[in-house]
């Protein structure tokens, strides 16, 4: 029995270390992963895993959607003055972050460049976002060749939603071709509800009915069967799809 659990143990590691070397995680998890193999673990599974994961996106978006009814400029004034005080690389991404949330997005590509541009001008998590706060400012090329790149260098990571931001990024280049084969790609391999609505939204402004009424079934039918809390946490999805249909005119 005390073989099985140490099994156990190195199982678990085992998948960790595999996720950690797929999303391209600093070597040094490996370590503690098979040096430590259930305390590693545990670790490892709420420092990465597990912010990777959609459950704590999704939770963490309905946290800070409270939190900024509540106090608006809270996240801002937090990363601002925690930056301030240590003005490290971390505290600059959690500022660019904060900064995007409020619609800076100027700001934060500024602040996501500086972070490119020291020792973490490497780390796929400040790349992506990054990326994403260029197509937010209107740069989308600049976004297109990130991301590409990016996803050269490092297939592994997040790809479904490194997908979803590099189709967006093509339509905001004027690249359609390449944003609708994207679309259809990350639609077709990950059948997630955000990329069908950015998919449908895609093809509604393109006048592409066939393709629209596809993805807005598929939507629906989601829909259908959601719980009310779960439809609260894609509230502001639906609601861009829904005023996107009424101006189309598509049933």
């Amino acid at each position: 029995m005390p073989f099985l659990g140490v099994g156990l143990h190195f199982l678990v590691a085992l998948f960790f270390a595999i996720h950690a070397i797929r999303n391209g995680r600093e070597m040094y998890w490996l370590l503690i992963l098979f040096s430590f193999p259930l305390l590693g673990s545990v670790v490892y599974f709420f420092a990465i895993y597990m912010p990777s994961t959609r459950l704590e996106h999704n939770i963490g978006k309905a946290g800070k959607a409270v939190l900024g009814k509540l106090d608006p400029g809270r996240a801002m004034r937090e990363a601002q003055q925690a930056f301030d005080l240590t003005p490290t690389a971390h505290n600059q991404t959690l500022l660019a972050n904060a900064m995007f949330d409020a619609g800076m997005y100027k700001e934060a590509v500024a602040q996501f460049d500086a972070c490119l541009g020291g020792p973490f001008a490497n780390d796929p998590e400040i790349i992506f976002a990054a990326a994403r706060a260029r197509l937010a400012n209107g740069d989308s090329a600049a976004a297109v060749a990130a991301l590409e790149a990016l996803r050269a260098k490092q297939p592994g990571f997040r790809p479904e939603q490194l997908g979803l931001l590099l189709a967006r990024s093509f339509a905001g280049a004027g690249m359609q071709v390449q944003a609708g084969q994207e679309f259809a790609a990350v639609v077709e391999r990950y059948n997630g509800l955000e990329a069908r609505v950015e998919y449908a939204l895609w093809a509604l402004e393109r006048k592409d009915r066939a393709v629209a009424q596809a993805q807005l079934k598929e939507v629906e039918h989601t829909r259908k069967h959601m719980n009310k809390y779960t439809r609260s946490l894609h509230a502001d999805l639906f609601r861009r799809l829904d005023n996107a249909v009424k101006s189309q005119q598509i049933q």
